[in-house]
């Protein structure tokens, strides 16, 4: 199995499409290693941190969204963006995330990735503020499920060390995914990830029950902050 590592043990042979992620807030609760498994895509099972299993409620701005080496798309390339992914590998030991839906406040980018790729995309209404000291996010699907997550958070500049758990939840290069009844893996990579100081102000959530999972009963266990990094994402790649 590989190792946990701050940047990635494989270099992309070539870049698919490359994109921005700003202002994360990543929130994450233990969850039954079994209620994981039987969500994950076939040859893949749960990537356990000491035996235990996390769902993450992962909010963000996308920016700068591109193809190959070409320039970044206006307006639909940039959007708000809310996931809840669960933690995956494989046979050849890669670890990767499984998301159980993506919201998203661009259609366009919703119908493609559901097309191209089989991911879970939900086309939402999200609303982002950022300001010297805080930041929140809101979003609620326009299915009418009422589905939705909400955040806010105080942050400081002061930097923060994650710990060996918040590593192995962040340090995550590549997606497992289904396409057409074949599971691959889709590789990224992108610079060691800087976190700084976040303090949890209030949260609302029902996007992790629409996803297939018990609604978490107790405060997130970890509550994370990134200020952003470039991402590159290579080809996907049949398992085995």
């Amino acid at each position: 199995m590989e190792d946990v590592t701050p940047l990635s043990p494989r270099p992309l042979s070539r870049v698919l499409f490359r994109q921005w992620w700003r202002e994360l807030v990543f929130l994450h609760w233990e969850v039954d290693p079994d209620e994981v498994a039987r969500l994950l895509p076939p040859g893949t099972c749960p990537d356990l941190h000491e035996g235990r299993a996390y769902v993450g409620l992962v909010f963000f701005r996308m920016d700068h969204l591109a193809f190959g080496r070409g320039p970044a798309v206006s307006y639909l390339g940039s959007f708000g963006e809310v996931n809840v992914r669960l933690y995956s590998r494989d046979a050849l030991g890669r670890r990767g995330v499984v998301f159980r839906s993506l919201d998203c406040d661009r259609l366009l980018p919703v119908l493609t990735a559901r097309t191209a790729f089989g991911l879970p995309y939900r086309w939402a209404r999200i609303h982002t503020r950022r300001t010297a000291t805080g930041i929140s996010y809101a979003s609620l699907r326009r299915d009418g499920s009422g589905a939705g997550a909400r955040v806010r958070a105080d942050i400081s500049p002061e930097p923060y060390e994650a710990t060996t758990l918040e590593h192995f939840l962040t340090c995550r290069w590549g997606l497992h995914a289904q396409l057409r009844g074949r599971t691959y893996y889709l590789p990224n990579t992108h610079p060691r990830w800087t976190f700084t100081h976040c303090d949890l102000t209030s949260y609302d959530e029902s996007a992790i029950a629409a996803a297939g999972l018990p609604a978490p009963a107790d405060a997130p266990v970890s509550v994370l902050h990134a200020p952003g990094v470039p991402v590159r994402f290579g080809p996907p790649q049949r398992l085995p």
